[in-house]
């Protein structure tokens, strides 16, 4: 069994201030970089100010599957291919004395995408490099069939229903009065 392709990234979080009283700050995903060993393990603090804090998550690997290729086609053929990060907060303090938002999953499907957004999960996207999108504009040229189009059946065979959606039927008989008796 071969290899599935894929790529260690890592993600980094900002938290900037917002001028709001009831929440002085928001989390937001800044970018996702290439993963390097330097970066170690775990998640550490980058920079902070008056104005942001900015934290590096190392150690994501984005797989590419041959079942996905759709999500991976219809990511490439956007205007602005994407990554897209699943991201939560902290349920307690643990790296720092405050909560911080700890990514859990980075995808450049939009089926992942879309699962995670149905089951209401934080998700957020920044733009891909173009070296990363050709990768992936690859993977889906080679494995992506896009399913064939059915023919359309005409409306004159479509079943009749009423306008709530149910069955309905037409008849020629007459149901009530007017009977010669």
């Amino acid at each position: 069994m071969t290899a599935r392709p894929s790529l260690q990234v890592a993600v980094v979080m900002r938290r900037v201030r917002i001028d709001n009283r009831w929440q002085p700050w928001r989390w937001e995903l800044a970018e996702v970089v290439m993963h390097e060993p330097a970066f170690g393990s775990a998640p550490r603090l980058l920079g902070k100010s008056d104005a942001e804090e900015r934290w590096l998550h190392p150690g994501y690997t984005v797989e590419l599957f041959r079942d996905d290729a759709e999500g991976y086609y219809l990511n490439v053929t956007t205007e602005a291919p994407c990554w897209f990060v699943l991201w939560r907060m902290e349920e307690e303090a643990g790296i720092t004395d405050e909560p911080i938002p700890l990514p859990t999953a980075v995808s450049l499907s939009y089926h992942d995408a879309g699962r995670w957004l149905d089951a209401q999960e934080t998700v957020e996207q920044v733009p891909a490099p173009a070296d990363v999108v050709e990768w992936v504009r690859a993977f889906a040229e080679e494995h992506y069939v896009p399913e064939p189009k059915r023919r359309k059946r005409p409306e004159s065979f479509k079943p009749l229903q009423d306008r709530f959606g149910n069955p309905a039927s037409v008849s020629t008989e007459k149901k009530f009065g007017g009977g010669h008796g």
